[in-house]
């Protein structure tokens, strides 16, 4: 699971907020899918950057992130860096670009249910759900931290 941090969780929420305004969406393109609407904030790069860098590797954004190497330099691979470097893992980007983790899907309104990969409004429900999920985790690892701080690790094991 993807690491819990601020800019990724404002990311998210951010991708999410554009594309509930209309923001180009189209799912078949690496520039205006789920991951391409995530890159174009993450990176401030445009759809059409983000299409010509991602077509210097081969496949889709779950291909792209299972090859990903991080000393190979290809551009393709330097995006997959700014969604690692973001706090997210391989399957994270599959799962964003599928929609499919079960912990954010038994999360949502009314029950777990599929969304569909290619639906903007499930799209914006399965980032806002993401980030909800994320941010309640850092809260958590943040209240963790500040009482193993105010306490003895002793005192800190018998909570737990």
């Amino acid at each position: 699971m993807a690491n819990a941090n601020s800019f990724l969780i404002n990311a998210l929420r951010q991708t999410a907020r554009r594309l509930a305004s209309g923001s180009e969406y189209a799912w078949g393109n690496h520039g205006s899918c789920n991951c391409g609407n995530l890159l174009q904030v993450i990176t401030a790069l445009n759809r059409t950057e983000i299409l010509r860098l991602a077509h210097t590797g081969i496949g889709e954004w779950t291909e792209l992130a299972e090859d990903y190497c991080n000393v190979s330099n290809l551009p393709a691979d330097q995006l997959i860096s700014h969604l690692i470097e973001a706090g997210l893992t391989p399957s994270d980007i599959h799962n964003i670009e599928y929609l499919e983790d079960r912990e954010i899907l038994e999360r949502l309104p009314g029950g777990f249910r599929w969304l569909k990969r290619n639906e903007r409004a499930d799209v914006i429900l399965y980032l806002d759900e993401m980030a909800n999920m994320l941010e309640e985790k850092l809260l958590t690892n943040s209240a963790v931290s500040s009482a193993k701080s105010l306490i003895s690790p002793k005192e800190f094991s018998s909570l737990i």
